[in-house]
Order: structure tokens, then sequence, then C-alpha cells
């Protein structure tokens, strides 16, 4: 949750007058600014040279930390790891001085965006002050000009999410999923997922309607509930509905144990290694040093940058191909991108799949499906959202590391084998119910609906 307090400021210089029209990790505009009272220096310092002094100031604090960046004052006490130096909002203020804004995870997952004033020599950078921006994306203040031209910030008392899509803390809801069975000859089989309950949810299953013969099955080896139906031409058309009534809860960075090869293995529609290895080793280029997160992080961003929400060609199968190949895609193009270079980066990763609750209203129907992923770091699961990131700009920080409450999974992982599978084989995931028929399977449609 969002700290109720000021912004803090820790070794404050000449903070509020600096002539800087800076964003600090945000779209304004920026100016180069000169502090007539600065000593001159021998030479003049590039972006480069602030990359690495700030990296620098960073890895020696972590190291005399015993592995952690600690921001502490009266209001905090953080405990932190680097996530990412943000290399677009670097600056060289004047002679002398510096700017840069970093990201930093605290021990829960929450990510904490810090500028860092510095002063110095190209060769040699001290921080001067370190302040803490924003919480999970969320602000502590604003920048505001000066009529004398210089920019100073402003405390923001209140600043939502809930507005891009986010409902924090906890979500309640009853889920309606409803489709029907279609035209077909022979005999039909149709799986459809069953939601299970988890850390995060909490789930009732109200009522379940269906035509033909069902029963419960489990896949292989992610362990999701299936309903598994046996039908006749004769059932066609006919309704099928399973009402929910569903606890939700935010999702950030859980603790678990080191996760088992499946979670780096190669897949059909995620595959692992080749042309995939090559992009996340030049993603990677020059990280070699850096940890697990800082990895994750690039991986992410690269997803977020690269790739265009599109719903055109053949998306939605969720193929790391098409993606890497057309830039395009909707969420299981993106995640499954993400996935395939994470695990060709050697982070294990992984794939889950329902449906996103509108924040904006209390009931009334979805756009289909929505998915996401998360990749193991440092002993722990940290959700992403990447699609979500790239369609909301301002939200790519609350992503990493965050799932909101009004999300509902429906199944997990991809490749699903079942008993009384398809002849296929297996399942490739699972949102809107699987149906075979002649051998020929397909995707059938489903709606979904929900009030609070």
């Amino acid at each position: 949750m969002l700290m109720q307090r000021p912004f803090v400021f820790l070794c404050i210089s000449y903070f509020t007058t600096l002539a800087l029209a800076l964003g600090s990790c945000s779209s304004e505009p920026r100016e180069e600014a000169s502090d007539a009272s600065a000593e001159p220096v021998a030479a003049k310092a590039n972006i480069a040279d602030v990359e690495k002094g700030i990296r620098a100031y960073i890895q020696e604090q972590t190291e005399q930390g015993n592995g952690y960046f600690y921001i502490q004052d009266d209001t905090l006490d953080l405990k932190l790891r680097l996530v990412r130096v943000h290399t677009e909002y670097l600056s060289v203020l004047g002679p002398g001085n510096y700017f840069a804004c970093v990201d930093l995870a605290d021990t829960t997952g929450d990510v904490y965006d810090v500028d860092f004033f510095l002063s110095g020599t190209p060769e040699d950078m001290n921080v001067t002050q370190t302040t803490v921006h924003k919480h999970n994306g969320r602000p502590f203040y604003t920048w505001e000009q000066q009529a004398d031209k210089t920019w100073t910030t402003v405390p923001v008392k209140s600043a939502s999410n809930h507005l891009l899509g986010v409902i924090e803390g906890k979500d309640e809801f009853e889920f309606y999923y409803q489709t029907k069975v279609p035209e077909f000859s022979g005999k039909g089989k149709m799986w459809i997922p069953i939601a299970s309950p988890d850390r995060y949810q909490e789930v009732e299953v109200l009522s379940m309607d269906h035509p033909g013969m069902g029963k419960t099955v489990t896949d292989q080896p992610y362990g999701n509930r299936i309903l598994f139906l046996e039908l006749s031409p004769e059932d066609a058309g006919k309704p099928i509905r399973i009402d929910y009534k569903v606890t939700r809860l935010e999702k950030s960075p859980y603790p678990a144990d080191t996760p088992d090869a499946l979670y780096t293995a190669t897949s059909p529609l995620s595959p692992v290694g080749g042309r995939f290895y090559d992009i996340a080793a030049e993603i990677l280029e020059g990280k070699t040093s850096e940890g697990e997160l800082e990895k994750a992080r690039a991986i992410y961003d690269y997803v977020v940058e690269s790739v265009r929400y599109a719903k055109q060609g053949k998306y939605g199968t969720g193929d790391a191909n098409f993606a890497c190949d057309e830039k395009s895609g909707n969420c299981t193009e993106f995640h499954s991108l993400f996935i395939s270079l994470a695990r060709s980066a050697g982070i294990p990763a992984r794939f889950a799949i329902g449906a996103a609750i509108p924040s904006n209203r209390d009931e009334g129907g979805m756009d289909g499906y929505h998915c996401w992923a998360e990749f193991y770091a440092e002993g722990k699961w940290w959700p992403v959202d990447i699609s979500e990131a790239n369609k909301y700009s301002d939200l790519a920080t609350y992503y990493f590391g965050h799932h909101p409450a009004n999300r509902f999974q429906l199944s997990r992982g991809r490749d699903l084998k079942v008993i009384d599978g398809p002849g296929e084989g297996t399942i490739p995931f699972l949102a809107f119910p699987y149906f075979e028929a002649e051998n020929e399977a397909r995707v059938i449609k489903a709606t979904f609906e929900f009030s609070r």
C-alpha cells in the first residue's frame, strides 16, 4: 500500500533552486542548467559517465550493506536491490553537477523510483542528495517551474492508479463463464477450465450447468482443474455456464522454493535458445555482473518497448516466434516472448491466463481473456503484466512485480496434458473452451461477465 507520508529528502543541497526542467522518470521536457557557483572541471562529463558514477555508488553502498542498498530516515527504513538505471533520464546539469534516476526493489517486491543528484568529475562523482520519488509508480511529488525559471518539487497529496484499471488491496465479485456447444457431427469432446483457489484468490463454484457427460480432470504437470465433457450432435447449441464467487488479493512477489526445470524448458510456442538466446544476450550485453532481477527488468523493458499491442495476423496463439517476427500481438504474444527470452537467459518464467475485471464499473461483460506471467529471482516469483505495461506506460513500474486485485485466474501453464486429451496431445493453454470432433480441435468462444 502507498505510504501516507510526504516525500523524503536525504542529504539536502541546492535541490529546490535547481534550474532544471526535468520530469525525473516522467515525460517532462528537460533543459540543461548551469550553476554559476559550481567549480569548473577539467573534462566535461557525458551520460555514460553519469551512469558509471551512479552504478559505482550503488554498488559500493550495496557491498557495505551486505548485499542491500539502504535508505533510512524517520519514516523510511528501506532495504533495496537495484532493478534498473533509467538511462533515458540521466543528465549533465552543468559543470560538475549531475542527475540520475534509479529503480530499486525492497524485500517485499515493492519498487521505489529514487532520484540522485551527484557532483564531481567524470572520474570521481559523489552523491549529494537522494530523494524517493515514487512507490510502485505512484509519485510523492511532481516538478513545478517557478517564475524565475527554476524548478522545484511539489508534494502529491494523493495519486491513484484506479483510472488505469488497477484495484489495489482486495477485490470481490461474482464471475459468470458462459459458452455453448458448437455444431458438429460424430462424437464431441470439450475441455473447460475450472478456476482453482490459491494464496491470492478464494473461489467458490456457485453453480455449474452443462449438457452431456461431464467429469472433473486434472492436467499434468500444472494441476489445473478441467471440466471434461463428452457430447453428441444433439447437444449442439446447448448452453454451458459456470458461476463463481471470488475474492482476489493484489499480488506482489512471493517467496518460493527454487523451481524445477519445467520453467526453464523449451516448448513449441515458447522456444528456448536459438535466436531467443541471441536476443537475450544482446539485451543483457554488459550486464553479466548484475543480478537476476535487473536482467529480468531489462528483458521486460525490451518486450514493452519493441512489441505493439495489435490484434492482427495470427495473433492470440501465444507464439513467441510470431511476436518476434511481427513485433505485435495480444497478451499471449507479449508474455510468450518474455518467457522465451527469460528462459533463454537462464531465468525461470511461467504463464497464467484468466480475465481482467474492469475497475471503472461494477457489472457487465469484458473483452475476452487476459494473460500474464511470472519470473523467478532472488527466491521469489515476481508477477509481471507486460501487455498492460505497454498500453499504460505510467504503470510500467507497477506491473513489474504486481498484478492488481481485479484479476481472475482460470488456469496456469502451457501445453496442458490431460487424460482423455485431444488427439494432437496437448492443449496450448486454457481460457476459452477447447473442443474436438472427428479429430479436429479448435478453440470455442466464451463470454465473461461479472458483478460486484
